[in-house]
């Protein structure tokens, strides 16, 4: 064994890296459950959650550049604010949203290849869940280099989507808008913002990354602009093409567009399906076990799983761990549940990153990569207002 992460990963990988987990996290089966929420306006929702993204994104960004290290939010809240607690606090929700994300993709996966296979939903999670761990074990350049074939598959997945539901004859849904709804499309930002989780997940590889200081910004940035766009025009296409009635209660929402739009068997969309929830589930697994990796370096409690393998490179026991809690997960609960909590512990965590941001950049100097004072402010309120549109739906 050995206690140190191999640099092996350039920004080719690191972008497809955060562009797979952000695609494979949510488009394909979250797509649905915005509809239902804001109906032909849902595309406003991605908009909305694009927004809210970016200040944070660009925090991450110098971030990253600043501390290039495992657990990065833990490390980032514990040099700027100085709070030990709060830094381990930051970590553990960081690790039960990558496990519970994880679990809803995977749960959202499961769904479109029991459409095309005769498998149970039981054995499919659990053997999904097996592989998937197995491939984060061997090797970080490996399981990244996998992920980005199959980020390929799923963008151009994506992109037929597009396609089709642009040339497709508009609904009556499209044609003839109802007035916007603003409590809907806040309620379906919360599904939309879940779509874009991945920025946050890359800087925990920034420990592995070669030039970091440089790559990682980069990275991230570019993840976040691809992801944005294909975001907003597949939700335009969806809801363009198919009655919200339909897309709102169906669980293979991009398959359905694709069946509407062309009249014919979409197996080959739910297999690109499947591919996306790997690649998202991968990335999930992966992050947060360098999460749990950097945590056991600053917890004596933790110190267990501050050891790589030798040979892999790679986590072994925070991998195991964090595959075994995935599969539990998967096979217990629902996937609109999974991603809210997910995306509300994860604004929460975003709103303290950028305090600690605002108190790194007060203790000292210019770094690498560096944003105006205003960008964590602005990041602060974006992260807040999102959780209290939300929260306001429950009074």
């Amino acid at each position: 064994m050995a206690d140190a992460l191999k640099k092996r990963l350039g920004l080719g990988l690191l972008t497809a890296y955060g562009v797979g987990i952000m695609v494979g996290a949510g488009i394909y089966v979250l797509i649905g459950v915005a509809a239902g929420e804001a109906g032909v306006w849902a595309p406003v929702s991605f908009l909305l959650a694009a927004l809210v993204a970016v200040p944070t994104a660009l925090s991450f960004s110098e971030l990253s550049a600043r501390i290039p290290e495992a657990a990065g939010d833990s490390s980032y809240v514990e040099k700027g604010l100085g709070q030990h607690w709060l830094a381990m606090l930051v970590g553990a929700i960081n690790i039960v949203a990558g496990t519970v994300a994880s679990a809803a993709v995977l749960r959202g996966g499961v769904g479109y290849l029991t459409s095309i296979v005769p498998i149970s939903f039981e054995i499919a999670v659990i053997g999904l869940g097996i592989l998937l761990t197995i491939i984060a074990l061997v090797g970080v350049l490996e399981s990244l280099a996998f992920a980005a074939v199959l980020t390929v598959i799923e963008v151009i997945g994506l992109a037929m989507v597009i396609w089709v539901g642009f040339k497709a004859a508009p609904t009556q849904d499209w044609l003839n808008p109802p007035a916007i709804a603003w409590s809907g499309v806040l309620g379906a930002g919360i599904f939309a913002f879940f779509a874009f989780i991945g920025f946050d997940d890359l800087v925990n590889m920034a420990e592995e990354a070669k030039a970091p200081e440089r790559n990682m910004p980069r990275a991230i940035i570019l993840s976040l602009a691809i992801t944005g766009a294909l975001y907003i025009l597949v939700t335009m296409a969806a809801v363009r093409t198919v009655p919200i009635e339909a897309l709102g209660t169906s669980e293979r929402p991009l398959a359905l567009v694709w069946e509407t739009a062309t009249g014919r068997a979409a197996t080959f969309l739910s297999a690109i399906a499947v591919a996306a929830a790997l690649n998202g589930v991968l990335a999930q697994i992966v992050m947060a076990s360098r999460v749990l990796f950097g945590l056991g370096r600053r917890s004596p409690t933790l110190s267990i799983f501050n050891h790589a393998h030798a040979r892999f490179g790679t986590p072994v026991l925070a991998t195991i761990l964090v595959g075994i809690v995935v599969i539990a997960s998967a096979l217990t609960l629902p996937v609109a549940l999974l991603a809210e909590y997910t995306t509300l512990a994860l604004l929460v965590v975003f709103s303290i990153v950028n305090a600690a941001l605002i108190g790194l950049k007060s203790k000292h100097g210019p770094s690498p990569f560096s944003v105006p004072i205003l960008v964590p402010w602005l990041g602060i309120l974006a992260s807040l207002a999102l959780f209290a549109a939300n929260f306001l739906e429950y009074l």
